[in-house]
């Protein structure tokens, strides 16, 4: 069963402000825990899309929303794909969309599935099966040069020079097909004084191969432009991140997005004509409670970014109820 404890509920959905007749989006539905708190304040002429690549996810959302199917469309895409979405379901102008980044709980736990270092499986790792690379097919065909790169620039791992050195020496004899095996190449490639210390030694390799795979980075940018593109003036898009990687990512448009002019200082009028976009409501990102790692302790290291549509690429308030079909 797709069970998955949602972060930063109250202060996410919160933070989107909804209005009972305005237009959401829930990138991430996962088990439907931020959707369902969305649905439930939205009135009869509101309306919730809900985006999900995990067939297991939309399955377990579906249910969950049961009760509000009449505002709830559920839709099976990566939010890279969010423009496309919202053209295909009529919708020009939304009023909130969050981003629950990362990958869920039933993701790692189901071994199958082969994203955690807790359990030998296939070395899978993707959030859409249907996507045409695996862990597995990096692992074994990617250059040692190529692997040392992903696991610096997606894990931050400072052994991956020699963890890329010892897949390539351990791969030569047999291909690399489990989380096991890629686990026990990791340790022997740390040295064991940093094993016994902090997070487990594999932690940061599967964190970067996942990503890879999953091209996590490039669809949040992606999603990330096409929201502000499609949020009506006052909208709002919240972002929950779970590493480094992706805060970054989200500061930085954020950053940009509030960016007026930038004429050389001195001009005595402005002749770039740039206004920002948005409003970034957070200057230092929220983060959850100790009491909600207490209870949910893969809460620990999430952040929680927040902007709001300050102008309307078509010059006016157009997300209301006539405009999504």
């Amino acid at each position: 069963m797709f069970v998955h404890q949602s972060v930063l509920l109250e202060e996410a959905v919160g933070a989107l402000a909804v209005r009972p007749d305005g237009v959401y989006v829930d990138c991430t539905v996962g088990g439907g825990g931020h959707s369902l708190r969305i649905a439930e304040q939205l009135g009869p002429k509101g309306l919730l899309i809900a985006l999900d690549q995990d067939d297991a996810a939309l399955e377990a959302a579906a249910r969950r929303l049961a009760p509000y199917r009449d505002r709830v469309r559920l839709v099976k895409r990566n939010f890279r794909h969010l423009a496309a979405v919202l053209a295909e379901q009529g919708i020009r102008r939304v009023h909130g969309i969050l981003f629950d980044l990362g990958v869920s709980s039933p993701q790692v736990d189901e071994a199958e599935r082969g994203f955690s270092y807790r359990f030998d499986a296939p070395l899978d790792m993707r959030m859409d099966p249907e996507l045409p690379l695996t862990a597995a097919d990096l692992v074994n065909t990617w250059t040692e040069a190529e692997l040392a790169d992903l696991l610096w620039r997606y894990g931050e791992e400072r052994f991956a020079k020699a963890i890329a050195r010892e897949i390539v020496r351990t791969r030569t004899r047999k291909p690399i097909e489990t989380t096991g095996e890629l686990v026990e190449v990791v340790k022997r490639a740390i040295p064991a004084p940093a094993r016994r210390t902090g997070p487990h030694p594999a932690r940061r390799t599967f964190q970067a191969l996942r990503i890879a795979v999953n091209d996590e980075l490039g669809a949040l940018r992606e999603g990330l432009e096409a929201a502000v593109a499609h949020l009506a003036a006052g909208g709002r898009v919240a972002v929950i991140s779970f590493h480094s990687l992706e805060d970054r990512i989200c500061k930085q448009a954020f950053q940009e997005w509030s960016r007026g002019c930038v004429c050389p200082p001195g001009l005595p009028v402005c002749a770039c004509g740039r206004k920002p976009l948005v409003r970034v409501l957070t200057k230092k990102p929220i983060v959850p409670s100790q009491e909600e790692v207490r209870r949910n302790p893969r809460a620990r290291s999430a952040k929680l970014r927040i902007a709001e549509r300050v102008g309307d690429a078509t010059g006016g308030h157009t997300g209301e109820r006539g405009n999504h079909g």
